[in-house]
């Protein structure tokens, strides 16, 4: 696949067939997306892969809970819009997906956020040539309970970043919704 290709078959898929992806697999995406740029060169990137449905269940059920609660605390809060489906026991955040790489780090390295978000961006591709879909589900990185933290892997100062799941897509993948033009503010020769 070119790149051209790449960037337009790379969508955010929700619906993903029962098939489970290999670990060999998620962890070669790891590995590759490892190229990833970084601030200083820092890496401060570490991974929880997660290729088990029931204990992707219980990471949606516990941010699902988290974000209830944010919503009763404050019902001004954003994600006030997903309410509907954070209270529905039926609703799975990640979307039911065979695996899940879970990106995240030191919450005080400076640069965290960024050199994550790199890093899931190369993830997306590098599961993307491979026919896999993925989606960054951010509603899915609101993991408290110090029990399941713990069970991941994830010390007490472990910042989730960016979710990834990631499957083998149903269907046609869509196309890109349209784009706007990019809004160039100047142009220094």
């Amino acid at each position: 696949m070119d790149y051209n290709e790449l960037i337009k078959n790379r969508r955010s898929i929700r619906d993903y067939k029962d098939q489970p992806v290999s670990i060999d697999i998620l962890k070669e995406i790891v590995k590759e997306s490892t190229l990833a740029p970084t601030s200083g060169n820092g890496q401060p990137w570490e991974f929880v892969i997660v290729n088990n449905r029931d204990m992707i269940k219980r990471i949606s059920d516990e941010s699902k809970k988290n974000l209830v609660a944010r919503i009763e605390a404050d019902p001004t809060d954003y994600i006030k819009k997903y309410e509907g489906g954070l209270r529905s026991d039926k609703f799975n955040v990640f979307y039911n997906a065979p695996a899940l790489i879970i990106i995240g780090g030191p919450q005080n390295h400076k640069m965290l956020l960024v050199d994550c978000a790199l890093f899931a961006a190369y993830v997306m591709n590098a599961a993307a040539v491979r026919g896999l879909g993925t989606c960054w589900i951010n509603l899915g990185s609101d993991v408290r309970d110090p029990a399941l933290r713990k069970e991941l892997g994830m010390s007490p100062d472990y910042k989730i970043v960016a979710p990834i799941i990631i499957g083998y897509p149903k269907g046609i993948i869509p196309p890109a919704p349209k784009r706007e033009e990019p809004v160039i503010l100047k142009i220094v020769t």
